[in-house]
């Protein structure tokens, strides 16, 4: 296969196979046409660097061209292609043929306002050290020397000499015992000794010809089993003594030949002729039943004779994770002791299977099984049937080879712990890599030929009918199906459907999954109709066919289908998904598979490609299960990439190593020794680039580093301990790279996470929606260790809000004030909370769906250009922490006021708020239609051992918080849901604050209480002296809400200044509660009791509680100065704008007859809404309100809509949202429906909206209304927009 592929990519300029090149993505958003680019390109020709302004869409070669117009007075001889442009800073160079705005880097350097600077090469000039030559081609494919050479080598073998030696006793020992006159039970004691030394070498397998060859020896201390001969006259003959010695002879090369062909051995048995197979016979043909031998468990733990009694076997037959019937178990049985101890069963396993049913993917798994031995003093019969047996350890085989060859003759097959049993992914080969794994012998029936599967052609005939052939009923339960996007939520009732009606299918190809996820049946019989629909079916795109790549599409001609599909993937698609092909190099159940032939050709193909592939790979080693097939792959890629690379990789394990290392032993330290340790420990890393020169780091290809910086490298005080470096860059044109490296962190699902999001900003991209998103680089290399790339110019929100003080987490200005210091400039600022809006709704939408947790203020980051971004994603999943029993992420995800602060301009909601709130809903339903392409990512990945990412219910976390079920106006409305609730959460700031004080040294604040209904403070300095105050009465309100308030007399130190202030009991409640706060007991009048029993808003209990609260009043301007004289009584008693209204004037509750009472200011404002019309349901969403009027007294309003379809004499139309809070511009998101208007009725109807503020029972307030004719819009399509609101206006869009 090595050869093929080598030979099948050869190339005439073996120089480009060792560029990095630059990824694109040729999709139109991506190229900005018409949109300029300023460039600066260096050439060693040149004194000073060239601009250029340049279009997105001209070609590299173009710019290539202008640069040398600079530099040659004549271009006739000047060949464009011999010169290549390199990004500064970075080994990576652009693809000349391409759009400059298709590059990844170019869009980057647009996203960030990045300065682009290129360096022009001739191409002789470019590094070639990792390039393939002809002699890597033409060296011959040395698989096993690579294969050994990994970190975890394949178990090794005995070697040919040492077995040699073995023999050479074993036959002295048997020459001796035939030629022995007497003592013949000490000289077969000896064979016995060289016959269990030979067994011994050979994996402790003792077969049962070698024990039946034993058996006829005399008795020994070896061997004391009651089966032994007993007659030692038998043997006194030398003839029987040669028959014994021939048995066991051939016995034991029987066993040498099965431990050849079960082991990865250094030497091979004599092959006789007539043992090879010529015959052959069709499987399909073939009706008897499925059976073999279970002989015995070989090399089992000496404790598990102490430990259980009785054990046994139970076998299943499994195609694609479905049992084909039911198991079979053998009988229990004890522990023997022969040579060795064994658990012997000699029993005949029959399935009622039929050879010919069988698939050719068809897995045998074998589980071994134990009953624990009881308790001392509870040997009961009773207690006996309550043990219940342990599962010891299992194995899984094909039962047809990769040649589609039944198994046959005896097999050895290494077991599986059981505590390495997860239910995703179980390894198809045995545990050979485990030297002590438990060994069970299988004895498959061995005939004459060999029973071949073949694979039958698809059928000549496959309907294919039009879905809306389908009567209405079938058409939409067949659409519910579809929508659950993934066949793990299929009932046995959905299967059935979409296999009765898959011949109506095709028009939806993303469906294919689903339907062969429903074939009741894949054996033989069954393949032609399948492979039919398969050959018929439209081509399905990159992002579908991963999904026939699950661990339940074994079948080959699917994956291979799949392949075929995927194969014509981009580079930069196939980097997105590649975590997920090499995980689905699990499911294969031949190592020699189209999709392992297609990553190595692509890898071969592209050094990008190459080199995550191998990072990958080096990683899927530690897992044990599939560390074999791991091995064999890095080996066929490192065999296939050329020397220049493999001696690449080499160095960057090496690094590796030393970082690991180093952050082990800084992470081990005392934290006063921890620098000392790093400066030590950096001399290694200075050492290493002393003998290798450079590197590449492991991060990324492009990244090539010459040396360290030690005065720029610590560490964070961390739990893990991170370290902070800084590497010299081979480039003299670019800055150092710095990257953290951790060590003791699995960052596996850091990486995972991070791909997740990188995918939703592509999505969103492609939709022309840029989501200003932060992605970084992350990558483990190996378990527990890894490296992300460190994002410049960016800070916590941690060290921000502290700014602030310990409480910032719990103020609104810290992130607003943090960022107009690093924009001063408005036009800066305007752009920064641009980026800010975009990019905190992209990080709200994406860690939502991908349930992340243990969201604190010290794993939020925030750049001076606005952008914000999430780190630190050792939880995900709704996984969330626990404090006792409650989770510490309360909230959907982390949206807070400060936040909302940045967005809103300040601390009222503004029209900006709604431009936050659709940005979210759109990204949020960008992503839902790409359900099935996260459900598919993910679900590849069960088997990769994160452990939060490991069955079913992880993956249903995504797929409830996709919801695809929802129509989009329903999915807008439950995410408009989702930020209230996050913003209204006190449990994320009170979080913040925790981990505040977990990072910093508690200091008290120098903040001091305000009073919530005041909006400015007011001081004895600011305001004339207090002389006296009197509670001249109470009156009856109605608003804001019903209830009595207190009219207070101030009296000043200025003899004009007399005034008149209103307040609630409320309201003196509160000032006495922030007094408290600063103030002790003694020092304040004591406050009236706000229990009363009946009701607490009669004029009773309001004449009883003027009295006190005058008494009240009275003490404190007569209290000691400290308290009479302070902020807080002085701003109470001050005059509130509410408070020049006349406080005489007790309105008059309105007829119980009126809609409304007259509104006490102006209307105005808009009104946006979306307005359908589908299956006689009339859809009404009521999405935002800006620019609506303050009350009277100068607050905001509490606004809802209320709608009436008109004409409606019995007022049976009525639709209501539900009531914003104080705001002029508030967000709804809700949908309201009217059911069962014909279409002719259109025309004749009016929709009247209303938008009134709650001001208790009575006194709702308009606040502006408008009238929309419905003849006036075609409801063909979803109208959205805004409308005027005025005094009963006729509203147009």
């Amino acid at each position: 296969m090595l050869d093929i592929l080598r030979s099948g990519y050869s190339t005439k300029d073996y120089s480009l196979t060792g560029y990095v090149w630059s990824a694109v993505n040729l999709s139109p958003e991506h190229l900005g046409h018409g949109i300029s680019l300023k460039v600066t390109v260096v050439y060693d020709s040149l004194q000073e660097p060239l601009t250029f302004t340049c279009d997105c869409s001209s070609t590299v070669d173009l710019l290539i061209y202008q640069t040398l117009c600079y530099t040659h007075d004549e271009l006739h001889d000047i060949d464009v292609d011999d010169f290549v442009l390199k990004l500064c800073g970075l080994e990576e160079f652009l693809q000349n043929k391409h759009p400059l705005g298709s590059h990844e880097y170019i869009q980057h350097c647009r996203k960030f306002d990045i300065d682009i600077r290129l360096q022009l090469m001739k191409r002789k000039a470019v590094r070639s050290d990792l390039a393939r030559t002809v002699n890597d081609d033409q060296s011959p494919s040395t698989l096993n020397h690579y294969v050994h050479l990994q970190e975890r080598p394949i178990k090794q073998t005995i070697t040919r000499q040492a077995l040699s030696l073995l023999f050479d006793t074993f036959h002295n020992e048997v020459d001796a015992f035939v030629a022995a006159e007497e003592d013949f039970q000490l000289k077969a004691e000896r064979v016995i000794q060289s016959v269990m030394a030979i067994c011994n070498a050979l994996a402790a397998v003792e077969s049962q010809e070698i024990t039946g060859a034993l058996n006829q020896l005399p008795p020994c201390p070896s061997r004391m089993q009651p089966k032994i001969q007993k007659d030692p006259s038998v043997l006194a003959m030398r003839e029987n003594r040669e028959k014994v010695v021939e048995a066991l002879t051939a016995s034991i090369l029987d066993l040498v030949e099965l431990y050849c062909n079960t082991f990865n051995a250094d030497f091979q048995t004599v092959i006789h002729g007539n043992r090879k197979h010529y015959l052959s016979q069709e499987a399909r043909l073939l009706t008897c039943p499925l059976s073999f031998t279970v002989y015995a468990t070989h090399r089992i733990p000496i404790t598990w004779a102490a430990s259980y009694e009785d054990f046994y076997l139970s076998c299943s037959l499994s195609h694609g994770g479905k049992e084909l019937c039911s198991p079979l178990q053998t009988r229990k049985a004890h522990v023997y002791k022969y040579l060795f101890h064994l658990i012997i069963w000699d029993q005949q396993i029959c399935f009622p299977y039929q050879v010919n049913r069988l698939p050719r993917e068809t897995l045998l798994t074998a589980t071994l099984y134990a009953i624990p031995v009881p308790p001392p003093g509870s040997s009961s019969e009773t207690n006996k049937q309550r043990r219940v047996p342990e599962a010891l350890g299992w194995v899984t085989t094909p039962l047809f080879s990769f040649n589609k060859v039944l198994t046959c003759g005896r097999k050895l097959l290494g077991l599986w712990p059981a505590t390495q049993d997860p239910s995703s992914a179980r390894s198809s080969a045995p545990n050979f890599n485990q030297p002590d794994s438990v060994i069970l012998q299988i004895d498959f029936p061995s005939s004459a030929f060999e029973v071949k599967f073949t694979s039958p052609p698809a059928a000549e005939f496959s309907p294919k009918y039009k879905f809306s052939s389908l009567f209405e009923g079938d058409q939409r339960k067949l659409k519910e199906v579809m929508q659950k996007e993934s066949l793990y939520w299929l009932t046995d009732a959905d299967r059935k459907r979409l296999w009765e009606k898959r011949y109506y299918c095709h028009s939806e190809p993303g469906s294919l999954p689903l339907l062969l996820a429903s074939a009741p049946s894949w054996e033989w019989a069954c393949l032609p109709d399948i492979y039919a629909l398969l050959k018929q079916w439209t081509h399905m795109n990159h992002q579908d066919a991963l999904g026939l790549l699950h661990a339940t599409f074994p079948d080959q001609e699917v994956r291979r289908t799949a392949v075929q599909w995927i194969d014509s993937i981009s580079d930069a698609e196939l980097l997105d998904y590649l975590p997920q092909l090499v995980q689905a190099l699990k499911y294969e159940c031949y190592l020699d598979s189209p999709l392992v032939r297609f990553l190595m050709k692509r890898a071969i193909c592209d050094l990008r490609i190459t080199h995550y592939f191998f990072w990958l790979l080096k990683d899927g080693l530690k897992d044990s299960q599939f560390s074999i097939r791991y091995q064999y792959l890095l080996a066929a890629l490192l065999c296939c990439c050329g020397k220049g690379l493999r001696e690449e990789f080499d160095r960057q394990c090496w690094l590796v190593n030393t970082l690991a290392k180093l952050a082990q032993q800084v992470r081990e330290a005392a934290p006063s020794s921890r620098q000392a340790i790093l400066r030590e420990g950096l001399e290694d890393v200075k050492q290493f680039f002393n003998v290798n020169g450079s590197c590449r780091l492991p991060l990324s290809p492009s990244l090539l580093v010459k040396g360290i910086v030690p005065r720029d490298c610590s560490y964070f005080n961390s739990n893990a301990v991170p370290l902070k470096l800084s590497f010299q860059n081979v480039d003299p044109l670019g800055e150092n790279i710095r990257v953290i490296f951790k060590c003791g962190d699995d960052l596996r699902q850091d990486m995972l996470t991070l791909q997740m999001i990188r995918i939703m900003n592509k999505i969103w991209v492609q939709e022309d929606l840029d989501m200003r998103m932060v992605i970084f680089r992350c990558f483990s290399t190996g378990r527990g260790r890894g490296m992300v790339e460190m994002i410049p110019n960016a800070e916590t929100l941690r060290k921000i809000q502290v700014e602030h003080g310990v409480t910032g987490s719990f103020k609104d200005r810290p992130l607003a004030d943090w960022l107009q210091k690093h924009n001063p400039k408005e036009d800066e600022y305007e752009k920064a909370v641009e980026n800010f809006i975009y990019s905190c709704a992209g990080c709200c939408v994406a860690t939502y769906v991908l349930g992340i947790c243990d969201r604190h203020n010290d794993n939020i980051m925030l750049k001076t250009t606005g952008h914000m971004f999430h780190i630190d994603f050792g939880r995900f999943l709704g996984h969330a922490q626990m404090f006792g029993n409650i989770k510490r992420d309360r909230a959907p995800f982390v949206f807070t006021s400060d936040m909302a602060y940045v967005i809103n301009g300040g601390d009222k909601p503004s029209s900006r708020f709604h431009d936050f709130v659709d940005l979210c809903c759109q990204a949020y339903n960008l992503i839902r239609k790409h359900t099935h392409l996260f459900l598919n990512l993910l679900g590849l990945m069960l088997s990769c051992g994160i452990p939060e990412l490991s069955d079913l219910e992880d993956l249903k976390y995504v797929y409830d918080a996709l919801r695809p079920q929802d129509s989009e106006s329903d999915a807008t409305t439950y995410f408009t849901r989702l930020i209230e609730s996050s913003l209204g959460s006190v449990a994320t700031k009170l979080n913040f604050f925790i981990h505040n004080l977990a990072q910093m040294k508690f200091t008290a604040s120098d903040s001091r209480p305000t009073l919530s209904f005041a909006p400015r403070v007011h001081t004895i300095k600011t305001s004339s002296r207090i002389l006296d105050v009197f509670l001249c009465r109470h009156e009856k309100v109605f608003n804001p809400s019903k209830g009595y308030i207190y009219i207070v007399k101030v009296k000043r130190e200025n003899p004009s200044e007399l005034t008149y202030i209103q307040r609630t009991f409320e309201e003196f409640q509160e000032l006495h509660n922030k007094l408290r706060l600063i103030y002790p007991s003694s020092l304040l009048p004591s406050f009236p009791s706000r229990f009363v029993i009946g009701r607490s808003r009669g004029e009773a209990v309001a004449e009883r509680r003027k009295e006190e609260l005058n008494g009240y009043i009275w003490h404190l301007i007569h209290a000691t100065p400290e308290v009479a004289e302070c902020d807080l009584v002085y701003t109470f008693f001050h005059v509130l704008p509410r408070d020049e209204v006349a406080a005489g004037t007790n309105p008059a509750p309105r007829p119980s007859d009126a809609t409304w009472s007259q509104p006490f200011g102006k209307v105005g404002g808009e009104v946006k809404l979306s307005i359908s019309y589908k299956n006689n349901k009339l859809f009404i969403m009521v999405m935002h309100i800006r620019g609506l009027q303050p009350l009277q007294d100068g607050s905001d309003p509490d606004p809802y809509v209320k709608i009436y379809l008109l004409p409606d004499p019995q007022k049976t139309t009525k639709r209501k949202t539900k009531v914003a809070r104080k705001t002029c511009n508030p967000t709804y998101n809700e949908m309201l429906v009217y059911d069962g208007i014909p279409k002719g009725d259109l025309h004749q109807r009016e929709l009247r909206l209303s938008v009134l503020s709650e001001e208790g029972f009575w006194e709702n307030i308009l606040l502006g209304e408008v009238i929309i004719r419905l003849r006036d819009l075609d409801l063909t399509h979803e109208k959205m927009g805004w409308f005027k609101l005025g005094s009963r206006s006729h509203g147009t869009m």
